[in-house]
């Protein structure tokens, strides 16, 4: 991540949420589609060095996006992410979980409503996600598995994909 771009992770175990801003130095439209189509999702959507394979995505209201990060050994980690609403380039809300590779939620791990927002800032996009778990230890179990570092390093991979593409 360039050092100049936004950055902030915000923990709040009264509310149980977690929430992410994050700049890119991209357009909005471009960086919605890396969120919003599996091909380009695909290619940043885990932390290094694991790598993301969709198994089936409908983006739309009521649709869903199964996917796996595979570690460099071949474990799989399966997730869901169900989607409530969507204002195309605006925003999306979902719903997203840990899960086996038929898509059947794993009810020992947490699951989590995501409020994701997309904003311009002087020719760049920040994204605005807001996590909220059902129980503050439902967020100290995601907290624990790494989610500050892992997201980071998620996201940095998406830098690196937006400098591809905006060549």
């Amino acid at each position: 991540m360039k050092a100049d771009l936004q950055f902030d992770f915000l923990v709040d175990k009264k509310n149980n949420t977690l929430t992410v801003k994050r700049e890119f130095a991209a357009d909005r439209q471009l960086v919605w589609d890396c969120y919003t189509k599996s091909e380009l999702l695909n290619q940043w959507f885990a932390p290094k060095p694991f790598t993301t394979k969709t198994k089936s995505m409908e983006f739309k209201e009521g649709g869903h996006w199964i996917y796996c990060m595979v570690a460099p050994d071949g474990t799989e980690h399966w997730g869901r992410t169900d989607y409530i609403t969507i204002e195309p380039i605006e925003g999306y809300t979902s719903l997203d979980g840990f899960c086996d590779e038929t898509g059947t939620l794993n009810p020992d791990l947490p699951r989590a409503n995501w409020v994701v927002n997309f904003k311009d800032k002087s020719g760049h996009t920040v994204v605005e996600t807001v996590v909220t778990y059902k129980s503050l230890k439902d967020l100290q179990t995601v907290i624990d598995m790494g989610m500050e570092d892992g997201l980071a390093s998620t996201l940095e991979r998406l830098d690196e994909l937006l400098i591809k593409l905006v060549k």
